[in-house]
């Protein structure tokens, strides 16, 4: 426990930031912890598919309890960055001991591939936000067509092809993977949704075509579709006539048409040695494909905007910690001065874009914390600005949610979700959940 109490800054309330802020709390630390949604979560609220109710169920308790700490100060619907509510140097000058930035992946990947803005041409997360009720995407209209394409083969893919199959009941579903059926990302569980509703005539067509191509590396695709199917004796009930496929060693490289899309062109690939597994490099051999709409999940990046420095696409890290945790850097870098920033540390997805679920974040935002904690060792608190910073919030000029608001409104939504006899409730945008707050005050 520190006699003066340190103030923090954790920027983004996703399990990472969450449980940064816990751990800061713990040693005695003051936290303000500020998030850019009105609710906490992060994809822990608006990334998990609706159906798993048990887990979600289990996280919002868990981030229930982190914000009735009193040592962290939950600062909700307030954006930090760049273009945002506040600025990293603005937060600096009120006497902020120290910055963790954990906001997440919340920039999208691109392919570049010709026809990426086409109609029916979707990113994942876009899709994973509408479905999950995240204000500003549950409004948007999305044209599946008959026929849908999926790029992945992680658990993101599973989630959209359960909601294309489940909900809308699309006539073919097809998940296009770039490498082959042994490299697959999705934990088999997930089949569990959709096993029902393979195509199980063009699975065999697929293995057997790709056979030839793995058999060489000592790969039996034969123990491949048994892989694929020991989800079988827990299937859930099939809910439509819709066909899952699954297509191996191809990659998009565009989409046809003019004004709406009409059709994918694929690339072959041949596989490659890959460490223990095989990679996939391009045959130069293309055929097409017909559908009605295309979903990238092929992971995210993070902000450019936010205003940290990059390196590779990710926010640059030191790559000689100071404060290393289990080999991990979590100190943010200036390559151009060829410096660690000193105040300034990365958890979660901020750290490393679309790597690991829940349990990882968790981890990583622990991590981070302390290190953060080494880094204060033998630093002495600052004079933290109470009465500056309170004034420049209430000058934000928007309501700016507390622990107390977020609290009342999680009580308010199970409230209505008991009264109308479904498992979960929620308030789909921001005007609603902020009249909910206003009116309790």
């Amino acid at each position: 426990m520190t006699s003066t109490p340190f103030h923090i800054a954790v920027i983004g309330a996703g399990p990472a930031g969450l449980f940064a802020a816990r751990e800061f709390a713990r040693a005695g630390n003051l936290v303000s912890l500020f998030n850019r949604d009105i609710k906490p979560g992060g994809l822990a609220e608006y990334g998990i598919y609706p159906a798993k109710l048990s887990m979600k169920t289990g996280l919002r308790n868990q981030f229930r309890q982190i914000l009735e700490i009193p040592e962290i100060q939950y600062l909700g619907n307030l954006s930090v960055g760049v273009n945002g509510d506040l600025q990293l140097d603005e937060l600096r000058s009120y006497g902020f001991d120290a910055f963790v930035v954990t906001i997440g992946a919340q920039a999208t990947k691109s392919l570049g591939l010709p026809g990426e803005n086409l109609p029916g041409v979707v990113h994942a997360k876009d899709l994973v936000y509408h479905y999950n009720g995240l204000p500003g995407f549950t409004e948007r209209k999305f044209e599946f067509g008959e026929r849908a394409a999926i790029v992945g083969a992680g658990n993101v893919m599973m989630d959209i092809a359960r909601y294309l199959i489940q909900v809308k009941r699309l006539r073919e579903v097809t998940a296009l993977v770039r490498r082959g059926p042994f490299e697959v990302k999705f934990d088999k569980k997930e089949m569990e949704s959709v096993v029902l509703n393979l195509d199980l005539i063009q699975l065999d067509r697929e293995l057997a075509r790709v056979a030839p191509l793995v058999s060489p590396f000592g790969q039996d695709v034969s123990e491949a579709k048994q892989n694929l199917l020991q989800s079988l004796p827990n299937a859930e009930p099939s809910r439509s006539n819709t066909r899952f496929r699954l297509r191996f060693f191809v990659s998009p490289v565009g989409m046809q048409g003019e004004d709406k899309l009409e059709g994918l062109k694929l690339e072959l690939n041949q596989p490659v040695p890959k460490g223990e597994s095989l990679g996939a490099l391009g045959s130069g051999e293309y055929e097409n494909m017909a559908v009605d709409s295309v979903i990238f999940a092929i992971g995210d990046k993070v902000d450019e905007g936010f205003g940290l420095p990059l390196q590779g696409g990710e926010y640059a890290k030191n790559p000689t910690p100071r404060f290393p945790m289990e080999n991990i850097s979590f100190e943010a870098f200036d390559p151009a001065r060829g410096a660690p920033i000193g105040d300034v540390f990365l958890a979660g997805w901020a750290r490393q874009a679309s790597t690991g679920l829940v349990g990882y974040a968790r981890k990583d935002g622990t991590l981070c914390a302390r290190a953060v904690l080494e880094y204060l060792t033998d630093k002495k608190p600052q004079n933290f600005d109470a009465d500056g910073f309170d004034t420049r919030l209430k000058n934000c000029r928007k309501w700016v949610v507390s622990n107390r608001d977020v609290l009342n409104l999680m009580m308010i939504e199970d409230g209505i979700a008991t009264e109308r006899e479904v498992p979960g409730f929620k308030f789909t945008s921001n005007s609603e959940m902020l009249e909910q707050i206003k009116s309790i005050g």
